[in-house]
């Protein structure tokens, strides 16, 4: 089985497009009408070209509004699919790609279609070239891969089959199970795309919001499963329509497409389907169990400084490095490290970046695991020299160049702070802050699918539907990942322009990811309190808030008041509450966020997000003035 991918899902010249889907690892292409039209050669260079690149053309594309015109308009059409099979064949393809119908001078009638592609059957034949057939599932009378299938049926020649594209299917909520009713050698071609969830007219969907395999919310593994059970064994291909991609950068797409081609066959093959397809040996996605350390690169001044800002919320000077100028503090299962050395990876971070989180550690079920998978879906492994005493822990780059180690509960790993810190007599009683609740990641919005298929094809998550969360300076594109448990919690925001906070959080520390941390407690006023006394400074609330939450009569008035006395801000849901507050601003936007969760609430307090930027936007700089 080979994988392919069509030239329309990758930005740039043609050139450009095959040297990124040839080092991406793909076998084949679809070759789009548009990238012959503005190549500057013949199609017979074209066909060359990517056998130079060690790629085959898997079919061309796209023929729209041949089936079904009446007399008068119905030669024309015939005569342009002809032209068509001219193209074909100077390309070196024998697969031509038709959609269903949606001109509004086409008339139906399933025997009148079917006999339409009969006849073009035979013309198809005498040139040695196939016809596909695909539903659109916006066509007018042919919308689903159950019309085309009656059509190809009827239309009764070796020479016409059906081409079956997941968004079409899916998107449109028709049944997976009755694709396995189509016999295989009567399925030419599968395209694949994800999409996200929205209420959107199906054609607009589809030309500007498709998404990789896993990027989106569709389930590409159950369409995958019927379609193997039809026997079929061509090519999978990616046809991919995104606003993104079309400005995006052609590398890093190509190679989402195959991270993505990999892990939905992974994925299928873990319900136990036989692949005729060389497929990496790797582990099943990794269980993740939380988040071990955060660490931040600074310089010594700056280290005061957010040691500082660390005490005031309760966490102890718990540890210093047995060789490296590297600080543990620690609260409940909450270690922060402080890393203020002068080479290696963390000071090259703080030198790009500004004090910065640079690494984070992830504990999961099996490190080694995790890396193996990491390797096999193309991320970027991590190693520096270690020192004396140091632990070797896998490790891979993350969102904006930053560190992901990979931690267990093993023998070795599950003893790194044993082994590589000396242990300081320290206060630990804290604040009653006990774990971390999440992080939160800031990105361009071009990368916020990147890093989605990143998280969720290496390790076991959940994710949310994207959703845009308002600023006052734009509009910030939020999704969330999590275990099942909840011991982990990701939250990713895609910025469009520097004027919102986390799009200048962005822009003035260049590229750094954490924009913040959030710690858990169970007890948020007792915790309040003790960080009030500790001298914290939490983040200034609008009093305007506390009255409309007031006016919606979801709390009593003693709790109000004592939100208002802490600066607290609270949502709730049919599952349960959420209480919520914030450090002021620190360095270049980053802040600390403390929550506690009751019942079984699972967001993060989307609606108080406007307000919670908005507080902290009146505490930073005017975003107008630039920064020399």
């Amino acid at each position: 089985m080979k994988t392919s991918i069509a030239t329309v899902s990758i930005s740039g010249d043609l050139i450009e497009k095959l040297t990124a889907i040839s080092n991406a690892g793909f076998d084949g292409i679809e070759i789009f009408e548009q990238d012959i039209i503005t190549f500057d050669g013949s199609p017979r260079q074209v066909g060359e070209l990517a056998k130079e690149f060690g790629l085959s053309i898997d079919l061309f594309q796209p023929v729209r509004d041949f089936e079904g015109m009446p007399e008068g308009l119905r030669q024309k059409a015939f005569d342009r699919v002809e032209r068509k099979f001219d193209l074909l064949q100077e390309l070196g393809t024998d697969l031509l790609l038709i959609s269903s119908s949606s001109n509004p001078k086409a008339l139906g009638g399933v025997d009148r279609l079917a006999a339409d592609f009969a006849e073009l059957g035979e013309l198809a034949a005498n040139r040695d070239v196939r016809i596909g057939y695909e539903a659109r599932s916006w066509g007018t009378y042919v919308s689903s891969h159950l019309d085309a299938w009656e059509v190809v049926r009827r239309a009764d020649h070796p020479n016409v089959g059906i081409i079956l594209d997941s968004f079409h299917t899916l998107a449109a909520g028709h049944d997976v199970d009755s694709i396995r009713r189509i016999p295989g050698d009567k399925v030419f071609h599968v395209q694949l795309s994800d999409a996200p969830n929205i209420e959107m007219d199906l054609e607009y969907l589809s030309r500007h919001f498709r998404s990789m395999p896993g990027e989106g919310d569709l389930d590409i593994v159950s369409f995958l499963d019927a379609v193997m059970d039809t026997g079929y064994n061509g090519p999978l291909s990616l046809e991919i329509l995104n606003d993104q991609f079309r400005g995006g950068n052609p590398r890093i797409i190509a190679n989402d497409g195959q991270r993505s081609l990999i892990a939905s066959m992974d994925a299928l093959r873990r319900r136990g389907r036989e692949l005729t397809v060389d497929l990496p040996d790797m582990p099943a996605p990794v269980a993740l169990q939380g988040v071990e350390f955060v660490e931040f690169a600074a310089d010594e001044a700056e280290a005061k400084v957010l040691g500082g800002m660390l005490k005031t919320l309760g966490f102890a000077h718990a540890g210093q490095h047995i060789s490296k100028n590297v600080n543990l503090y620690r609260q409940g299962d909450i270690n922060i490290v402080i890393n203020t050395e002068q080479e290696g990876y963390a000071y090259s971070a703080y030198v790009t970046h500004g004090t910065c989180v640079c690494d984070v550690g992830l504990l999961v079920d099996d490190a080694q695991a995790a890396k193996t998978r990491s390797n096999a879906l193309g991320a970027n492994l991590f190693s520096q020299r270690r020192g004396a005493g140091e632990l070797d822990i896998p490790a891979v780059r993350g969102v904006g160049g930053s560190v992901l180690h990979l931690l267990d509960h093993g023998a070795e790993l599950g003893k790194v702070w044993e082994a590589e810190f000396t242990q300081l007599d320290a206060d630990t009683k804290g604040a009653g802050l006990t774990r971390i609740d999440h992080l939160a990641e800031s990105m361009k919005h071009e990368e916020l699918l990147t890093w989605t298929l990143f998280y969720s094809t290496i390790f076991d998550l959940d994710r949310t539907p994207i959703t845009d969360v308002a600023d006052p300076g734009g509009v910030v594109h939020s999704r969330a990942l999590q275990s099942s448990d909840g011991a982990f919690r990701l939250t990713m925001n895609g910025v469009d322009t520097h004027r919102t906070f986390a799009g200048r959080f962005l822009a003035d520390s260049f590229g750094s990811s954490v924009q913040h941390v959030a710690f858990g407690t169970d007890d948020i006023f007792a915790t309040a309190q003790a960080l009030a006394d500790n001298g914290f400074e939490a983040l200034p609330i609008f009093e305007n808030y506390y009255a409309d939450l007031d006016a919606r009569g979801v709390l009593d008035d003693a709790t109000m008041d004592r939100l208002k006395q802490f600066n607290i801000m609270y949502d709730e849901d049919d599952q349960g509450g959420y209480f919520q507050m914030y450090s002021k601003p620190y360095g270049n936007g980053f802040f600390f966020e403390i929550v506690q969760r009751t019942g079984k609430y699972g967001g993060y307090g989307a609606p108080n997000a406007p307000y919670r930027t908005a507080a902290l936007k009146r505490l930073a700089r005017d975003i107008s003035i630039p920064t020399m």
